[in-house]
């Protein structure tokens, strides 16, 4: 390895290993604050928090941004390690960085096929990170390897040697444990989630200090958020949540999957207080011209077909099979779909009339201003984006409390 490969390959992995840390801190924010925004967080195409808290921003609930900032450093190390060692050692750390390289380059060609193609969002701080692997790999192509087959059993030899010798193994040992610690310290779920319940306390003064504290936390935050009028009516309920949604859009599927369970509980705890709509704005510029740059090509003809599935009490299923397939969809694969699962044969002739009220649920997001889907509407509070969901429904109950204790407490 030439000092030129070595000094090139060391700042690849510092730029790495720090952006990286920084999506561990972001995500972390993220986990614990519902209230946070990323500074990378620009629009709903250019979002790093749709990323991390999407199903592929986590491995078995350690952050995948977690995961790369070890790799980045064990690179680093094995680098600086190269420059310091014997010949055989430099030899040996040639291999190791190839096997690494391999991993590290099948690993973020599948998460950025994940961000671009199935959540349609882009990262920018994970785009450092996938510039700096691809930098990596290349350069370990260059510094020549040894033959793979020979590489457990020299893998082993090194590490020997490393046991004992006092200062690198002190460094290894130092490393590992603080990436331990960073994964036992990283929150399963934001502070507080779990002293907040469906059900709202009846007593709001109740029970201890730190759920209080919590319970404050988050009435903090409800109250500093955005207030619209909708003339959407509540039919009986004390809540009602209005959701602004894109069956094309990936954040609108993941919190469908997410909050449906939600309303499920408070469906049986409180019967009919709770009322969900889904109003259509699909960020499409076929029907919605609000949305002149829209790229779901196939948001309108979804929405239209869980209308007419909706007619067949089929609506559900449909709207599923649309969050399901969202980068595949088309007029014709969406015509297809609602046939076999509605059985509805008459799209293209209903397809006109139903557009139509499609364009009035865009014509009220197009009142209070709607910029990216989903966007809610939870008795006149704004959330764009939504929460993740132990806030939402904390917030739910929060509201359910409110409507219990009457005007006043609002």
């Amino acid at each position: 390895m030439s000092p030129l490969v070595r000094r090139v390959m060391i700042a690849l992995a510092l730029v790495g290993f720090a952006s990286a840390a920084t999506s561990t801190y972001v995500h972390y924010q993220l986990a614990r604050d519902p209230g946070y925004t990323s500074f990378c967080d620009i629009n709903d195409s250019v979002s790093c928090t749709q990323v991390y808290l999407s199903r592929f921003g986590s491995v078995a609930g350690t952050p995948v941004a977690l995961l790369g900032a070890f790799w980045f450093g064990v690179v680093g190390l094995l680098t600086v390690a190269a420059g310091r060692g014997s010949d055989t050692l430099t030899e040996n750390v040639g291999g190791y960085l190839l096997v690494l390289s391999t991993i590290g380059l099948a690993a973020v060609l599948f998460l950025g096929y994940t961000s671009f193609m199935v959540l349609g969002a882009v990262c920018l701080l994970c785009v450092v990170v996938y510039v700096a692997v691809i930098g990596i790999f290349l350069l370990s192509g260059a510094v020549g390897s040894v033959p793979w087959l020979s590489i457990p059993r020299r893998a082993a030899a090194d590490l020997g040697r490393l046991v004992r010798t006092p200062l690198p193994l002190a460094v290894a040992l130092l490393y590992l444990g603080a990436t331990a610690a960073a994964v036992m310290l990283f929150p399963t779920e934001p502070a507080g989630a779990s002293t907040l319940t469906a059900s709202p306390p009846s007593d709001a003064n109740g029970g201890s200090g730190e759920s209080a504290d919590n319970a404050s936390e988050i009435e903090r935050f409800w109250d500093a958020q955005p207030r619209v009028e909708l003339s959407v009516p509540h039919e009986g309920a004390q809540v009602l949540v209005v959701k602004f949604n894109d069956y094309e859009c990936p954040s609108c599927a993941a919190t469908y999957l997410a909050y449906e369970p939600i309303f499920a509980r408070f469906e049986s705890s409180h019967p009919g207080a709770v009322r969900h709509v889904s109003l259509d704005y699909p960020l499409d510029p076929e029907c919605n011209e609000q949305t002149p740059r829209g790229m779901h090509a196939g948001a309108c003809e979804a929405a239209v077909a869980v209308r007419l599935a909706r007619r067949e009490g089929r609506d559900e299923l449909m709207a599923r099979w649309l969050y399901d397939n969202q980068e595949s969809l088309s007029r014709e694969s969406v015509k297809e779909a609602l046939e076999r699962i509605a059985g509805v044969l008459d799209f293209d002739e209903l397809y006109d009339a139903t557009l139509e009220e499609v364009k009035e649920d865009i014509a009220l997001g197009g009142l209070i201003a709607i910029e990216a889907t989903p966007t809610f509407v939870v008795n006149g509070v704004m959330l764009k984006g939504g929460l993740q969901p132990q806030y939402f429904e904390a917030a739910i109950a929060l509201e359910l409390e409110r409507a219990a204790a009457g005007p006043a407490s609002k």
